[in-house]
């Protein structure tokens, strides 16, 4: 068996065998197929796709690369969420520890940096001292003590996924739906949740641009999990424009701490998007938990265990668990930040009247992030844990003439000058309010799961 002729069959659309696939999998973990091999694949894959039983042999092969964590010794139950990616999309670390304070442990295997869009991981790793490299040991010792645990692929735990994940960034294969799957699920079934909650985003700052394009991902992600034995809840959710007002690593957990302690809860100033998605996917861990009989029973536990603190107590002794310094975090939060600093500012109106701002690209300000140095161009690429964006204002917000829109922090002149170009054209403004934005489209779920509340309606807002 070759790997050429691996890839040649996969570039041809010839369906792949389970021992073909493995073979291609293997050889890249042990060295003897090398990554430009790999990365020609990930491109035929790209172009080609891949069935359901492709796609769910992949899956087991990644998941079978590594350790499975055995998570039997530990009541339950275990409930856990992925996002297939935005831009200032933090909701993971709002989730966590508020579905540990609703009695839900969530084991979470996050990733890094991919593309335009940030990394759950390089979030976490710029609270100081703070670890997401754990071994297995101490992943279940943190989970039992902390209701939740953060953690990336190691060499113990699907090892090949580590290497795909950041092989696809680099060589423009993120899209694939085959290979999102793969990715997510290999991960998400070895960490030893029994359901998942995944949040499927579309639009402009997505990988999936067009709604049926998510739903075809969402269906995927349902269909190769349930056959994992596991049940799956995907809700489709918006990313044509940045969720939050913070765009960056360190900024995004000051963020997270601000949702903890309820800002943006209904009724309350703050970034009410972020809290809008971050409460209905807590509902459906609820819900999946077994805490709550539908998504609106779920809704309320997750508002009331919020602006009862619990949550922020947990997430702020999760930091101390895995070797940050939650005191150093609250000393430094709303004062680190990257030396170099700019702004984007409302243009001059030849009317001299105020306007409303209509839209923030979201995909225009996940690349302006990077190149301030949020993410990476290259695998080797270190993040900036001080770089990033603020919004003053957003979408639906009055605005008047050099008023400021966002500020933005750079490590450097050269980073900071890409991201003002970028961003010249990521506003736009109007002389009236914009309709309301959807953020949540639909709900597609597994056979088996919970009513979450029946389907949500096309279009909630």
């Amino acid at each position: 068996m070759r790997a050429v002729d691996i890839i040649a069959a996969k570039r041809d659309g010839k369906e792949l065998s389970r021992e073909e696939i493995e073979f291609l999998i293997r050889g890249y973990l042990d060295g003897t197929v090398p990554d430009y091999q790999v990365a020609a694949w990930t491109m035929a894959v790209f172009f080609r796709g891949m069935n359901a039983a492709e796609t769910a042999a992949l899956t087991d092969v990644m998941l079978r690369s590594g350790r499975v964590i055995d998570l039997s010794p530990i009541p339950g139950p275990f409930v856990d969420k992925h996002s297939t990616g935005g831009v200032g999309d933090k909701t993971s670390l709002i989730l966590a520890p508020l579905a540990a304070a609703l009695g839900i442990r969530d084991p979470m295997m996050s990733g890094r940096a991919l593309g335009h869009t940030g990394g759950t991981l390089d979030k976490l790793e710029s609270i100081p001292g703070y670890r997401t490299a754990l071994s297995v040991e101490e992943f279940r010792a943190i989970l039992v003590k902390d209701g939740f645990a953060m953690t990336g692929q190691t060499r113990e735990v699907v090892p090949a996924d580590r290497l795909l994940y950041a092989l696809r960034d680099v060589c423009s294969t993120v899209e694939s739906i085959p290979l999102i799957t793969a990715s997510i699920l290999a991960k998400k079934v070895a960490e030893g949740a029994e359901a998942l909650v995944f949040d499927v985003k579309y639009g402009c700052g997505a990988f999936m641009k067009e709604a049926e394009q998510a739903k075809d991902l969402a269906r995927s992600l349902v269909t190769t999990g349930q056959a994992m034995g596991k049940k799956i809840i995907a809700l489709l959710t918006n990313m044509d424009e940045p969720l939050g007002n913070m765009v960056g690593n360190f900024l995004e957990v000051e963020e997270s701490l601000d949702c903890l302690e309820g800002a943006g809860l209904p009724g309350t100033p703050g970034p009410g998007d972020l809290m809008e998605v971050s409460l209905e996917l807590g509902a459906r861990m609820a819900v999946l938990g077994g805490k709550a009989g539908d998504a609106a029973e779920g809704r309320v536990l997750c508002e009331d265990c919020i602006a009862g603190g619990k949550p922020r107590d947990l997430f702020l002794r999760n930091v101390k668990s895995q070797g940050g310094d939650p005191e150093k975090l609250l000393e430094l939060r709303g004062r680190w930040r990257s030396p170099i600093c700019g702004e984007i500012r409302v243009p001059p109106d030849p009317a001299g009247s105020a306007g409303y701002i209509q839209r923030i690209d979201a995909w225009q300000v996940g690349h302006a992030a990077v190149s301030l140095g949020v993410g990476r161009n290259r695998t080797e690429d270190q993040v900036s844990p001080t770089a990033g964006i603020r919004f003053h204002k957003k979408r639906g917000d009055p605005v008047k003439a050099g008023e400021p829109v966002m500020t933005l922090w750079s490590a450097t002149e050269k980073g900071l000058a890409a991201a003002l170009s970028r961003l010249e054209g990521a506003v736009t403004y109007g002389p009236a309010p914009p309709a309301p934005r959807t953020l949540i489209l639909t709900e597609i779920q597994s056979e088996g799961s919970p009513e979450a509340a029946g389907p949500v309606p096309e279009g909630v807002r």
